[in-house]
């Protein structure tokens, strides 16, 4: 069936219709294409986090560091269905105070694994989101959470970097390009969040865990 826009014309192959199609048939590719077994040990990994209430850190740069606020604030309150208890999450990207103060004082690189290496406890949970995988404040929260006995989890793209090769648990997004990975863990968020919904539903008597989640 041939595609064609509002009124029954076809898309200008230039125009701004089709650049959106052909972005969303993009997308569409690489969501098929994701590594669902990591991706299901990083929920089960939550779910284990949720259950015993140990600490969760996200860290992230630029518009990653948004998605790191937005994970943190959907696996504490999204996931507090009907008033119940949600992950103890905290995003390290957070605290511009404490970021520019160890940027100024120490060395950029230190940002996040400065506030880890003081939150910290073995256990605990770190989340690092990062495109390429090589982000120098990335790699030395890595390094840092090891040290300490931190499980760590990467939402990663283009190969996963050296990232890939030090967390515990390498999530990559088969794509090269910053907005569809961006997107993609984004979309991670808002699944394991749906995921954890459905168990604090279940273990407080609040809904089903067989029936669609919805907010």
């Amino acid at each position: 069936m041939s595609r064609r826009s509002e009124g029954g014309a076809m898309p200008d192959s230039n125009g701004a219709e089709a650049f959106a199609r052909r972005y969303i048939d993009g997308l569409h590719d690489v969501l098929r294409e994701l590594p669902f077994a990591a991706l299901a040990r990083v929920m089960e990994l939550l779910e284990g986090a949720l259950a015993e209430q140990r600490q969760v850190f996200v860290a992230g740069n630029g518009g990653s560091a948004a998605t790191a606020s937005h994970m943190a604030n959907d696996l504490m309150k999204g996931v507090a269905k009907g008033g119940g208890r949600g992950v103890r999450a905290i995003a390290l990207s957070d605290s511009v105070p404490l970021i520019t103060a160890i940027a100024n004082d120490e060395d950029y690189r230190e940002v996040f694994a400065g506030q880890l290496a003081a939150l910290g406890q073995p256990a605990d949970l770190l989340i690092v989101l990062s495109a390429s995988g090589n982000s120098p404040n990335i790699i030395r929260v890595i390094e840092t959470a090891k040290s300490l006995g931190i499980g760590t989890v990467g939402f990663l793209g283009m190969g996963g970097g050296q990232a890939a090769k030090l967390v515990d648990v390498p999530v990559i997004v088969p794509s090269d390009a910053y907005g569809p990975v961006e997107d993609v863990h984004l979309v991670f968020d808002h699944l394991i969040t749906a995921y954890l919904r459905q168990i604090t539903g279940a273990q407080t008597g609040r809904g089903d865990i067989r029936q669609p989640v919805t907010s």
